[in-house]
């Protein structure tokens, strides 16, 4: 029964995306698909990148620890870093993983790059749509 709805819900995932990414248009639509794959790129990029630059620092000291009262080390696996990387991009902030050392500095940065840059994509959105 659980394989069931899990495959469902995908279906119905997969179908609200199509049906959001038909080329359809509307009047007064400032949706535009290049500059949409363009912030999506970037943003992989830039995960990709600051999770590389996580795991390099882990070499020398922890960089993450977990956010409980224990703040013992998380294990210096990638697939930690990428997920505190999405975590920090997206500014979704669970409070699982908490930065230490230079780590925080990096996260700031990262932080608010994730708030920068769908910002600029809306602000370039409506601005392309008045060119029109």
């Amino acid at each position: 029964m659980v394989n069931i709805l899990l495959i469902a819900t995908v279906i119905f995932i997969l179908a609200n995306l199509v049906y959001f990414f038909s080329n359809k248009t509307y009047r007064n639509s400032y949706f535009s698909t290049a500059l949409f794959l363009k912030l999506f790129f970037v943003s992989l990029g830039i995960i990709l990148g600051f999770s590389v630059l996580y795991y390099l620092i882990s070499f020398n000291s922890p960089v993450i620890v977990e956010g409980n009262d224990s703040m013992s080390p998380v294990d210096p696996s990638f697939w930690n870093f990428l997920y505190f990387s999405g975590v920090t991009m997206f500014s979704v902030g669970y409070g699982d993983y908490v930065p230490v050392g230079p780590t925080r500095f990096f996260a700031l940065i990262q932080a608010g790059l994730g708030i920068f840059l769908p910002t600029a994509y809306f602000i370039k959105a409506l601005d392309s749509s008045k060119d029109d």
